[in-house]
């Protein structure tokens, strides 16, 4: 029985990933895409997990903690960029 809910999981998450590859590609604008982008790293996270899960093996865990740490890297990245128009700042101190 839980195998079957881990399928339809994994089912439900694969087909949420497909609309947010959609809503990346067909976006209104660039903020619905950087939310997409994240939603589709979560939707990895939770496929790896199942993944995981189904395969009765602790192997990935590492692999999302990775994803998540890049994850909110990529996604302060988009953020200051859409607020600023630069991601690194450089500082001159002229004085």
């Amino acid at each position: 029985m839980v195998d079957i809910l881990l399928n339809i999981a994994l089912l439900i998450l694969s087909v949420a990933t497909l609309g947010c590859i959609y809503r990346v590609v067909k976006g209104p604008s660039v903020p619905d895409r950087v939310i997409a982008l994240d939603a589709i790293g979560i939707n990895l996270i939770g496929i790896t997990a199942i993944t995981s899960i189904i395969l009765k093996t602790e192997a990935f865990l590492e692999v999302i903690l990775l994803i998540g740490i890049l994850l909110f890297i990529g996604t302060v990245a988009f953020s200051k960029y859409l607020e600023k128009g630069v991601i690194v700042e450089h500082d001159r101190g002229d004085s």
